[in-house]
């Protein structure tokens, strides 16, 4: 059996994945998406591999080469509906909400004007996000409407499709930290606290932050189990903020989790569990 793993930018995280493979004996090898083709004819397509780890940092190619794939009959870590629920932050929240897991108040809106709206009818602060994005691009705290106005200035010029739609959560008093954990399956691998840098409200190790180890608590564990039940599982990054008034809420849920920043100070090798559980989930 061969393991590949999918790659269109060959990060830390791959290559130490590659490495542990290779050091448990796991004929593996590290796939760029890019040189794939696939077509309909199931019986006409060369793959590499027999089963698949997607680590695309782009996620539309990782969401709809996993599609492909699937169709083809491999088995793919995440799959397709995990990997489209995580990579839509609007999507996430609605499951979460419907899963009646913890999480901050967010509020939807479909052009400039209902979100002009929106920010009388919630006051400010609050926080706006991307639906589709990572590292904590696009992720701004909105203090006053100043702000808000240069915001929509900003999505008005900008023709994606995701421009007109305003994804909007409240502002949550916190510590200047949050909680990454991540999971494989029912098991939490581990958790650090990401501290904010210098100068930067953001807690994205990518943006100067710092980890700590964190404690997985009773607490931590059962939710954030919810929450990675609630959207299919797998191999996800949960990320949670301590509210001082409601206790602790999951903000999002990534599926191509990062974990340089929690190998730092991880008293477990993160990603030799990622293979395991890729390996033990064809077992089910």
């Amino acid at each position: 059996m061969e393991l590949s793993i999918l790659y269109d930018k060959l990060r830390f995280e791959e290559k130490t994945l590659y490495d542990n493979a290779i050091k448990k004996g796991i004929n593996t090898r590290l796939v760029d998406a890019k040189t794939i083709s696939i077509s309909t004819d199931i019986n006409g397509n060369d793959v590499l591999g027999d089963i698949f780890l997607q680590r695309c940092l782009s996620h539309f190619r990782g969401l709809y080469l996993t599609s492909c794939l699937e169709f083809l009959g491999y088995p793919v870590t995440n799959t397709y509906q995990v990997t489209e629920i995580c990579g839509n932050k609007l999507r996430t929240s609605l499951i979460l909400a419907k899963s009646k897991i913890a999480s901050p108040k967010t509020y939807f809106s479909f052009n400039s004007e209902s979100f002009k709206s929106l920010t009388e009818k919630i006051g400010f602060p609050f926080v706006i996000k991307p639906l589709v994005g990572s590292w904590g691009r696009g992720v701004f705290p909105v203090k006053d409407g100043e702000v808000a106005n240069m915001i929509v200035e900003n999505r008005e010029e900008n023709d994606t499709p995701f421009s007109r739609i305003y994804y909007v959560q409240e502002m949550i008093d916190r510590p200047p930290r949050d909680i990454r954990c991540i999971v494989a399956g029912e098991q939490i691998i581990t958790a650090v606290y990401r501290y904010s840098a210098n100068n930067e409200w953001r807690t994205n190790v990518s943006r100067g932050g710092h980890t700590a180890l964190a404690p997985i608590t009773n607490e931590l564990e059962d939710i954030v189990l919810d929450a990675s039940k609630a959207v299919g599982g797998g191999i996800l990054g949960v990320d949670v903020m301590e509210d001082k008034n409601r206790g602790l809420v999951v903000h999002e849920i990534n599926s191509n989790v990062e974990f340089r920043g929690a190998s730092q100070v991880a008293q477990i090798n993160i990603a030799s569990a990622m293979i395991d559980y890729v390996l033990d989930s064809l077992k089910k």
